[in-house]
């Protein structure tokens, strides 16, 4: 098995999903699953069970992917610790980022490699799907999200930034033509969600309930970025967000309606307490040393 098809694999085995791997992969659908037919073939046998709702490991896949991904893990941080060598660098920093304003938090990235030029700054934006697995696997080393995080095995390091609140709705909708909003009154409305994730971290993004106590109907699921703004251009739904996101995300078919009575949502660093290094610390005092982004 080629490492792209072993890497095809693995993804496939995280996602659940042809789609979604593919959209990691920077490939194809039909990429995807000719890989898979390909490794059912010379294996003799299915290593996933697929039909037109889900996808599923079969007991086989597990104990693939299981032996597959150590292996994985080994030869590509062999292959990095060459690479790296060569250019004069001794370790990579890997950041996952929620936020999308990387230009805006551009101060950290530049602060931390004019400090440690020995060191690589690897930057990507996370996955919603168990957004925690990504450190607790390795994959990477620090996750930049909002907070709070009350996870036991995971440390949560400086302050970055704090934004308001706004709420997207299709430009027909009936809050659309309105200069603000306020929670009490979007309550009336179906909202995003996402699944496989925290309940109390999820709540902080999307509340339970409005100020005056009412649930929020928040029973349209996704699981990306993309179908959130197609929930949101629809009509299906309404969607909070952070501030920047107006900014970095324009849609003629979407307004941006702050929202008055939430407060700022706050963004940090994550990592793994276990695996924190001298690299995840010199990257803590850079955000430390630097304070927030200004409100």
């Amino acid at each position: 098995m080629e490492l792209r098809d072993i890497e095809i694999f693995l993804t496939l085995a995280e996602e659940l999903h042809f789609g979604r791997a593919a959209e990691r992969l920077h490939v194809s659908v039909a990429r995807v699953s000719q890989a898979i037919k390909k490794q059912e073939r010379a294996i003799g046998a299915e290593l996933f069970a697929r039909n037109s709702r889900n996808v599923r490991l079969t007991p086989l896949g597990e104990q693939l992917r299981d032996d597959l991904r150590r292996l994985h893990q080994g030869l590509t941080e062999s292959l990095e610790r060459a690479r790296l060598a060569a250019r004069g660098k001794t370790g990579t920093l890997r950041v996952s980022l929620f936020p999308a304003n990387v230009q805006e938090l551009r101060r950290y990235w530049e602060t931390f490699r004019a400090r440690h030029p020995q060191w690589e700054l690897r930057l990507r934006m996370s996955t919603y799907s168990d957004p925690f697995a990504q450190l607790r696997t390795g994959e990477v080393d620090v996750l930049v999200t909002w907070l709070p995080v009350e996870e036991p095995d995971l440390t949560v390091g400086p302050l970055l930034f704090s934004e308001p609140r706004v709420l997207a709705v299709a430009a027909g909708h009936a809050l659309a033509a309105r200069s603000a909003v306020s929670l009490e009154e979007v309550g009336d409305f179906q909202h995003v969600a996402v699944e496989s994730v925290p309940g109390y971290w999820m709540d902080h993004y999307v509340p339970e309930r409005t100020p005056g106590g009412r649930a929020i109907d928040r029973t349209a699921k996704v699981d990306n970025l993309v179908d959130i703004f197609m929930a949101a251009v629809l009509g299906e739904a309404v969607a909070l967000f952070p501030a920047h996101v107006s900014r970095y995300y324009p849609h003629p078919d979407i307004a941006y309606l702050p929202v008055r009575d939430m407060g700022a949502l706050p963004y940090g660093p994550v990592w793994l307490s276990a695996a924190e290094n001298d690299m995840i610390r010199a990257f803590a005092r850079v955000v430390r040393d630097l304070g927030p982004l200004p409100g």
